[in-house]
């Protein structure tokens, strides 16, 4: 071994040594903990060298992609129409919130308006509804100026499915617009060019909107629809109106769809019942007659059931004592209008025989001259 060799052999051998001596040497070890590799702190946790406090803050949340506009339809179509057997807006809010909706939100309203465009008012109301209570949480004012233009633009192609679309948009536009979500300002500036169908629209809103206290009037706008998401109070008035109304105007088949578009058919038995006291408050063989007849369209057209129609007239008897209170005579004439039922169909033996009468008194004497009555109910028909 030359004497290079054996001064560099020497070397190692100290660098060993001072190495193992402050910690940082030997085989399968990372160096000294002060040691800095390529200017940066250890990353990995295991190694000795890693400092927890010179890591930046790592923050993780949740993400999910963005809804196609293509795709919109298919999300919100399913939870409209679960909406439309509880009317609970804030369900449906809830479960928008979940979808990333980005830049699409106006295609929300077009979908659920274009489909309630095709059903019943019932559901055109609870879609007003449902557009207002998202104003401010899942859509703002932008996406119902952009909602509407596309609808507009489209609406000459909506009016071949739907041939009272024109009318429809132009009370969606008006209740949007009493609701605060739609800004006056836009079908007043709205260009409707050459297009009938834009035209008739537009008016029809500024029609609605020009009327007197036309914002509250707007509230009522697709009519008496609520159906049984409506007081108990407001049902029973909107019957009794349509029983006025068709009393004065002997219109059955107006009454048939009224009485369908109050969408209560669980309910019908209370028109029954109203039909039934307005016979009994009124006494007259023509009222008689047109309440008997109503009743045999409206359960020849499958309006209101069998079912709905004995529960009336059994509710009617249940409470005889009470409306006797408020017409003494209530007995013969819930007598001789049943008797016309019966024999008009109406309602069978079997209620007709359950029909209350009322009671003969007789007065006994006994030997010390006091007196006593004693009921004697009179036998059935």
């Amino acid at each position: 071994m030359t004497l290079e060799q054996q001064h560099c052999q020497i070397s190692v051998e100290k660098h060993r040594a001072q190495s193992k001596s402050e910690g940082g040497g030997g085989k399968g070890t990372w160096g000294k903990i002060t040691d800095v590799l390529d200017g940066k702190a250890a990353a990995d946790s295991k190694d000795p060298n890693y400092d927890s406090s010179t890591e930046d803050e790592i923050v993780i949340s949740e993400s999910s992609p963005v809804v196609d506009e293509a795709d919109v339809a298919s999300i919100v179509l399913p939870l409209f129409k679960e909406y439309c057997s509880h009317g609970k807006s804030e369900d449906i809010r809830d479960s928008l919130e979940q979808y990333n909706f980005c830049g699409v939100e106006p295609q929300i309203i077009i979908s659920i308006i274009e489909y309630a465009l095709e059903h019943t008012s019932y559901m055109r109301e609870l879609t007003s509804i449902l557009i207002s209570d998202l104003y401010g949480v899942t859509l703002c004012v932008d996406d119902y100026v952009s909602a509407f233009t596309n609808l507009l633009d489209n609406l000459e192609e909506l009016c071949l499915d739907t041939p009272d679309c024109a009318v429809a948009l132009g009370k969606f536009m008006a209740r949007s617009i009493a609701d605060d979500c739609l800004p006056p300002a836009f079908i007043k500036s709205f260009d409707i060019g050459e297009r009938t169908c834009v035209k008739e629209s537009i008016e029809h809103a500024n029609l609605l909107l020009g009327m007197s206290h036309g914002l509250v009037r707007l509230d009522s706008v697709w009519g008496p629809v609520l159906g049984g998401l409506r007081p108990v109070k407001t049902l029973e008035r909107d019957m009794n109106i349509i029983l006025q109304e068709y009393v004065s105007s002997g219109q059955l088949d107006e009454c048939a769809r009224c009485l369908k578009q109050l969408n209560v058919p669980h309910f019908h038995h209370e028109f029954v019942y109203l039909a039934v006291m307005l016979v009994m408050e009124g006494d007259q063989p023509q009222v008689h007659e047109s309440i008997a007849k109503c009743l045999k369209y409206l359960c020849d057209q499958q309006c209101i059931t069998q079912a709905q129609l004995e529960r009336g007239f059994v509710r009617v008897f249940e409470n005889v004592e009470d409306i006797r209170l408020d017409v003494p005579f209530v007995y013969s004439v819930l007598s001789s209008f049943g008797a016309r039922c019966q024999s008009s169909g109406v309602i069978s033996k079997d209620i007709y025989d359950q029909i209350p009468t009322r009671n003969r008194q007789r007065f006994i004497s006994d030997s010390e001259g006091d007196t006593y009555v004693e009921e004697v109910p009179v036998m059935a028909k």
